[in-house]
């Protein structure tokens, strides 16, 4: 019987393996995973200038977004037209000087100097009262549509000793109403009386101003007649202002209004 030889195993392998395209490929990873010293100084060089281009694109966008919110508030200013009605007595209609000498033609003067389109409509009649500026004050509103009504009023009926709640202030109140009603800002100028009127009386008469200011949340400009007189800025009977005396009359209105106008 014949016997069967049974050969060894070969000692490698018996087919092509592709040893040369595999070491190939290998080298091949190997230099794209590993960039050269050059190559990676020159990305890190790179992507430092885009993050300095960034920031400096951002710091440059909101300078100009802050100089560009800067001019567009002071083109408000420029573009928009303000009125404001001064409803008053003597004291607005400038009594014992030229109207242009006058505190409201000075304010208008001096808020067109700081780039403000304001028109002043003086409406101030010497001797008039809060019932003769209630009778007034509709047409005014309806003619003129004012932004801004100041009113000055009260000083004629005080010094005629008329009732403080009955006809006063009550006359204030209403005109008040009515120039909110209208969609008008008001500005309130507290009148003050003589001494000679007795304490009791000019007490009342000058806090009925605070009152309403406080009341409607209003603006309220103050002035002191003894001020003004030890200041010489009051005329010889010491009642009206002189030129002086309109001049800081109209810087107090000017800064209290300033406010307003936005």
């Amino acid at each position: 019987m014949a016997k069967s030889v049974v050969f060894p195993d070969p000692d490698g392998p018996t087919n092509d393996i592709g040893l040369p395209c595999s070491t190939d490929k290998l080298i091949s990873l190997t230099i794209v995973k590993r960039p050269s010293g050059l190559l990676t100084s020159l990305v890190m060089f790179l992507t430092s200038k885009i993050k300095f281009f960034k920031i400096s694109l951002a710091l440059l966008l909101g300078i100009l977004l802050t100089l560009s919110a800067s001019v567009n508030s002071s083109d408000q200013f420029k573009n928009k037209e303000y009125i404001a009605v001064v409803l008053g007595d003597s004291l607005s209609a400038g009594y014992g000087v030229k109207i242009e000498e006058s505190w409201p033609s000075v304010l208008e003067r001096n808020l067109n100097a700081l780039d403000i389109n304001i028109r002043i409509i003086n409406a101030g009649i010497s001797g008039d009262t809060t019932s003769g500026g209630l009778y007034r004050l509709p047409k005014l509103l309806e003619e003129h549509k004012p932004n801004l009504v100041i009113l000055e009023l009260g000083g004629n009926d005080g010094l005629r000793g008329m009732s403080i709640k009955k006809i006063i202030k009550e006359n204030l109140n209403q005109m008040i109403r009515m120039s909110l009603q209208e969609g008008a800002n008001v500005a309130l100028i507290g009148v003050e009386l003589p001494p000679n009127y007795g304490e009791k009386y000019t007490s009342s008469f000058k806090n009925m101003y605070l009152e309403l200011a406080t009341e409607y949340d209003l603006t309220l400009i103050e002035g002191s007649i003894k001020e003004m007189v030890s200041l010489k800025l009051m005329q010889a009977d010491g009642i009206h202002p002189n030129i002086k005396g309109h001049l800081q009359i109209e810087e107090e209105v000017r800064n209290k209004i300033l406010a307003l106008l936005d």
